[in-house]
């Protein structure tokens, strides 16, 4: 009997496990329902598509297509009868599943300030999400000269960056004193701030917006000092909240998000969840690199390939690459046990960097601005290996004869080293991908999946690509 299995969710998650579902074949059919209209599409690239770097279908996600997928856009599902096993559709269908996935992912969240409206926003008010909602800022920045970010988070500065690349003057209200406070400590969001000034970026910190006047002609948003702030944009890039109303209404075991064990079971054993919708040993996701590896445990549970698979996260680190700004951030920027702590600060050239270390091992650093040690640094943290004696290496980013030095070229980096992180594709699958007939940037990335993620690693990709182009199949060491 075939075995039906029902996404809930078309998202980066949900996607995702289609295609690890596809791929591993078996007799099952694989229903994937998507609540927005579009193709699947790459979240972390709608700040590029604000800058306009790329254009929509760059931004699209190769899906999964053929025998045993049916894929559904634009159709919301309504409720779950977790005893007839069926889903409800908005449209009035009704689907039966075996296996349930529930992949839907979270929503921004909308402040309490006055005329807004979650559902209803102003004309010149916009959240920044989705694919819909950046049409929206894109359709209001083409007549527009100014432009205000409320958050002063990840995606905030990649909105704002984006709106200054298209040459807005743009202003970020924050009400926490520094920036990024869940990645940066004071003294590098201070670094941040200052290279975001140069780049048209004002902020305003330690203040909170109040009131909102939104209408056809603009945007004046006045804050807890008494100032206000005019201008032809706001974007709301306050947070984000799991999307866990489906599973709540259905009974299922949820607190900030939809419980799940290691196996990303709900209570229910018949439903799944994964992405930012999911919360396992307490904690939520938020990034795609654990919602892919999320997905494929759940595949492999599924279709029987290991049915006794975990999911393990991996230490996180956030990047964020945008034209002018290169930060990398992992571990806890303040608190934990005592151990060295080394700090390296030159604002004038937007430099910033600091590493925790106890026992030898990485538990925390940021690296802002140019430092050719920021690879060495995450496979160091990632895989808790051994930091060199002589810590400048990675501080300053020079060679200095220590063993975790930066490799100068692909030849000398080792076969485990992780170059893209969202998908945890080493320099070795790289390697074993050309040799196997892949030539080009594009045909490795396509067979390893490598730089489809946030794409900070697609440089390294063609780096590696262009040093096995050079030498003969027999020279590539590992």
């Amino acid at each position: 009997m075939t075995e039906r299995v029902v996404i809930v969710g078309n998202g980066m998650a949900g996607a995702r496990l289609a295609s690890e579902l596809h791929a591993r074949g078996g007799d099952r059919k694989v229903t994937v329902l998507g609540a927005e209209p579009h193709r699947a599409y790459n979240r972390i690239m709608l700040s590029t598509l604000l800058a306009g770097k790329v254009g929509e279908p760059d931004v699209e996600l190769a899906e999964v297509a053929g025998q045993g997928v049916d894929l559904r856009t634009g159709v919301a599902v309504t409720a779950i009868d977790r005893a007839a096993r069926v889903v409800r559709t908005a449209d009035g269908d009704r689907i039966g599943y075996d296996h349930l996935v529930l992949a839907t992912g979270s929503r921004a969240i909308v402040p309490p300030l006055p005329r807004l409206d979650g559902d209803r926003l102003p004309p010149r008010v916009a959240a920044f999400r989705t694919l819909d909602d950046c049409r929206r800022i894109l359709a209001v920045a083409r007549g527009a000269r100014s432009a205000l970010v409320l958050g002063g988070g990840l995606l905030g500065l990649e909105a704002a960056r984006g709106l200054a690349a298209r040459g807005l003057d743009v202003g970020v209200v924050h009400p926490v004193p520094y920036l990024m406070e869940r990645q940066l400590d004071p003294a590098g969001a201070a670094v941040l701030a200052d290279t975001l000034a140069g780049l048209g970026v004002t902020t305003h910190l330690a203040v909170a917006a109040t009131g909102l006047v939104a209408d056809a002609d603009g945007v004046t948003l006045t804050l807890a000092d008494g100032r206000t702030l005019a201008a032809d944009l706001l974007v709301l890039s306050c947070g984000v909240r799991p999307d866990t109303a489906l599973a709540a209404a259905a009974g299922l075991a949820v607190d900030r998000g939809v419980l799940v064990d290691d196996r990303l079971r709900t209570s229910d054993r018949r439903i799944s969840a994964i992405g930012d919708c999911a919360q396992h040993d307490g904690a939520l996701t938020g990034l795609v690199a654990p919602a892919w590896a999320q997905a494929r445990v759940v595949a492999q549970v599924l279709t029987g390939e290991d049915p006794l698979a975990r999911y393990r996260p991996r230490p996180v680190v956030t990047r964020l690459k945008a034209a002018g700004i290169d930060l990398a951030a992992m571990g806890e920027p303040e608190g934990g046990e005592a151990g060295e702590e080394l700090t390296f600060a030159d604002p004038v050239r937007g430099t910033y960097a600091r590493l925790r270390i106890r026992d030898e091992r990485l538990t925390g650093a940021i690296l802002l601005g140019d430092n050719p040690a920021v690879g060495t640094v995450i496979q160091l943290f990632d895989r808790g290996q051994p930091v060199p004696a002589d810590r400048r290496s990675l501080l300053l980013g020079r060679a200095l004869g220590a063993p975790a030095a930066p490799a100068a070229s692909p030849a000398l980096m080792p076969d485990a080293a992780t170059v893209c992180q969202c998908n945890n594709v080493s320099k070795g699958a790289l390697v074993d991908c050309w040799r196997s007939g892949a030539r080009t940037v594009d045909a490795v990335v396509a067979a390893t999946r490598a730089g489809t993620g946030c794409g900070g690693c697609r440089d390294a990709v063609a780096g590696i690509v262009d040093w096995l182009s050079e030498v003969d199949s027999v020279e590539v060491t590992r």
